[in-house]
Order: C-alpha cells, then sequence, then structure tokens
C-alpha cells in the first residue's frame, strides 16, 4: 500500500489507513507463527518453522501398532512419551513444551505415506519410523521437508541422506559381528557352511550382503533362505539348511521367525548356533515353548546393550520405564525409542542455541554431533551422511530371569573386517 502523498500535507484519515494495514500485517505474522509455518522469529527471538510455535515443538511418529512389530511399536511410543514428559517436567527444549504426535501404520508403506501426509505439516522432525520399506518409500519427501527421521530400521540403502540418520550399526554390519563372534568362539571354522534365514526386501538383503562378504573373507559359504514377514513357520526352511549341513544360522527376520527357527531346529536335532539381529528377538519369546531353545542355541548381535545392562545411564531408564508403565515388558525397543529421543532433543536444543528451530537448522545441529553420547551404549559419529553412526555391536543372550530378557555376553566391540568392509563398498 502506498501511505505516502505527493502533498506536503498527509490527512488524518491516511494515517489512521496506515496505522491499520501495520496492525493487520502484524496480526496475520502472529497467526502464521502460532500455527507452526512460518520461519518469522519467535517473541524470544529464536527462528521458527513447521512444527514450532511460541508455545510448543511438535516430534512426529510413524510407528508399528498393529502389524509385525506392534510389540516393538509399543515399546518406542511409550519409551519416547516418557522422555517428552521428562523433559517438559525440567522445562522443556527452548521455553516450549514437546509434543509427539503418532501415527500407527501398521508395516503397510501405503499407510505410511498417507500418514506422513498427513503429520509433515504439522512436525519438525520424526523421532521414530518403523520400516525399512516405509522409509524407502518416504525418503524423497523426507528429504524435499529437511525432515530430520530417525528410522527403526537399519538398512544401508537409508545412508546418504542428510535428513535421514540410522541410528548405530546397519544390518551388514551386525552380520559381519555375527560371523566375525562364530568365527573367534570357535563355534565354526574354515570351510563350513552358515544358514541364512532373512527377510525379502532391504532388511534381509542388506545383512545378506554382510554374512556373504565375513563368509568369503573367513573360508566359508553362505546358504540362504528367503523368507516374507507372513512366514511363521520354518519348518522346509530348517529342512533345507539341515540337507546343507550348516553348522550355524543367521537370522534376520522378526521375533517370531526366530522363535519357529530355534524351536524347530531343536525339535529336528539341527542344534547349531543361532545368531539374529537385534529385531530379531523380544523378550516376550521366553514365554513361549520355544524359550528353552531360544536360551540354549540363540545369541543376538545389536548396536545397543542389553537393558539389563549395568551402564548407569540403561539402569536409571529402566527403573523411570517401570514406574511409569508398570508391569510393561522393558525390551530393546524402550532402549532404542528412550536413546532417539535424547538425541533429537540434544539436536534441538544446538539449534535452539544457534537461534532457530527451521527444519535446516535442526538437521545442521544433528549433522554437527560427532561424539554423541546419551550414555546407553557407545557414543556415535553423525557428521558422515554415507556411513554408519557407529562401528560397534554387542553379543547379547537370551535369559527369561533377566530385565528384557536378554544379558551381556560381550561389550560392544568392532569386527576386524568391518573398516575393510566398508572402504570396499565406497
Amino acid at each position: 500500500m502506498n501511505v505516502t502523498h505527493p502533498r506536503p500535507r498527509t490527512t488524518r484519515t491516511a494515517a489512521l489507513a496506515a496505522a491499520l494495514a501495520a496492525v493487520l500485517l502484524a496480526g496475520t505474522a502472529c497467526s502464521s507463527k502460532a500455527e507452526g509455518g512460518s520461519s518469522d522469529d519467535a517473541a524470544d527471538g529464536v527462528k521458527a518453522g513447521p512444527g514450532v510455535s511460541e508455545k510448543a515443538i511438535k516430534l512426529g511418529a510413524l510407528t508399528d501398532l498393529t502389524g509385525p512389530y506392534a510389540t516393538l511399536g509399543k515399546s518406542i511410543v511409550q519409551a519416547q512419551q516418557m522422555w517428552a514428559d521428562e523433559t517438559n517436567a525440567a522445562g522443556g527444549i527452548c521455553g516450549r513444551k514437546v509434543e509427539i504426535v503418532v501415527k500407527d501404520h501398521g508395516y503397510d508403506v501405503q499407510k505410511a505415506v498417507t500418514a506422513y501426509a498427513d503429520i509433515s505439516p504439522d512436525v519438525v522432525a520424526l523421532p521414530q519410523v518403523i520400516g525399512s520399506p516405509v522409509v524407502a518409500a518416504l525418503l524423497d519427501d523426507i528429504e524435499r521437508d529437511s525432515m530430520l527421521t530417525f528410522p527403526q530400521a537399519w538398512a544401508a540403502s537409508l545412508l546418504g541422506k542428510d535428513a535421514v540418520q540410522v541410528l548405530g550399526t546397519t544390518y551388514d554390519l551386525d552380520m559381519i559381528a555375527a560371523v566375525d563372534f562364530l568365527t573367534r568362539t570357535k563355534k565354526i571354522a574354515k570351510g563350513d557352511t552358515i544358514g541364512h534365514v532373512y527377510f525379502e526386501g532391504d532388511y534381509g538383503a542388506n545383512a545378506l550382503e554382510g554374512s556373504e562378504w565375513a563368509a568369503e573373507q573367513a573360508g566359508m559359504k553362505v546358504v540362504g533362505q528367503k523368507i516374507k514377514a507372513t512366514d511363521t513357520d520354518l519348518t522346509a526352511q530348517v529342512s533345507a539348511l539341515s540337507n546343507a549341513g550348516v553348522k550355524a544360522v543367521l537370522i534376520s527376520a522378526g521375533p517370531a521367525q526366530t522363535a519357529s527357527l530355534a524351536g524347530v531346529a531343536a525339535a529336528r536335532g539341527l542344534k547349531v548356533p543361532i545368531v539374529s539381529s537385534a529385531p530379531g528377538y523380544s523378550p516376550q519369546l521366553m514365554k513361549t515353548p520355544a524359550a528353552p531353545a531360544l536360551e540354549a542355541m540363540v545369541h543376538v548381535v545389536s548396536a545397543a546393550p542389553a537393558v539389563s545392562s549395568d551402564l548407569p545411564g540403561v539402569r536409571k531408564m529402566v527403573a523411570s520405564y517401570g514406574k511409569k508403565y508398570p508391569g510393561e515388558p522393558v525390551d530393546s525397543g524402550v532402549l532404542s525409542g528412550y536413546n532417539a529421543a535424547q538425541l533429537i532433543g540434544a539436536d534441538l536444543k544446538k539449534a535452539c542455541d544457534g537461534g532457530s528451530l527451521t527444519r535446516e537448522a535442526v538437521v545442521k545441529a544433528h549433522r554437527s554431533q560427532k561424539n554423541a553420547d546419551t550414555g546407553l551404549g557407545t557414543p556415535q559419529n553423525f557428521t558422515f551422511v554415507t556411513e554408519p553412526a557407529s562401528r560397534s555391536t554387542y553379543v547379547l543372550k537370551p535369559d527369561a530371569k533377566a530385565v528384557g530378557g536378554l544379558v551381556g555376553v560381550e561389550d560392544a566391540r568392532k569386527a576386524p573386517g568391518v573398516d575393510a568392509y566398508l572402504a570396499a563398498r565406497g
């Protein structure tokens, strides 16, 4: 609006109109900022953006509460809500309360895509997205939106995106660690055959890359058995592996498949060591008929320690979770979810200190973290977009009497071949 006048005299009406226009413009800016869609400075001088108002910071969770990973999803959701409640009780972040908006996709990619479209305009970051296929389908949207995202999925194919952070190790590194563990403990030897049961898709394919590479380095071979998430009776796979004369079996699937593999193998006389990826185990398995076989035959490789660990941070988390959710199992999902929430909290605080809570600023703050340590495992380096945040893996073992149904066998260590493998992969 032109509020000047060619004559030297300004009328009272023009002055009032100019003042009214200024008020209306100011009101529009405030309204936009309150809805979390403005990048204007808030009253405290911090630049805002989607998901951020002067009173709240909204985070999103695309989880599985009704599909194959429903138990994991529930644990992660509750752990992250516990973190939000603790954070808000301590004054929030950047003078704002933290809210978590949860959407259940049931491990259905199309439902997840729809849920992302619903949630994305109103949140600043996603500290939880369950499922490699889900994250893969959303990668372009996440990058376009500069939405800092922590997948509860560990496929190497998710690396290389500035806004997507795979926490800990990737599935291939876990299987390299599994072969290293079996070799070091003399459970297998040069010339042996290793079985590998794995889900179709990025999860299993990436895990198989690691096992085949490690087996080749050790002078062994891998016999693969690809399965679907709906395959819960592994009798046919056990028969095939037994006929192949395997001396050990790796499994990169879900808890139901691990239970079936161990139970059927024990019943059929295939009593060989079994090593599972972390997503393939849950403490609820220790209440099934497969429990004795799991305790006798199975180990778990994980970037995180057991929740029965003596680490002070883990013990404090377990105590808090038990108090907030009495009677609920404390599993690896609790540790994974709480760790992710603490990391996103640190990123938000760093972005706030820099004067901006825009999505781009939060991603930048995250990628500047070179030694992020929540006290819940090994420190992580987030500065290399194309590399895993950690290269060290724990070895755990099922134990029905332990909190979380697992106990530590080996502290975190880097398998000797990991650096060479990553260098060769480029």
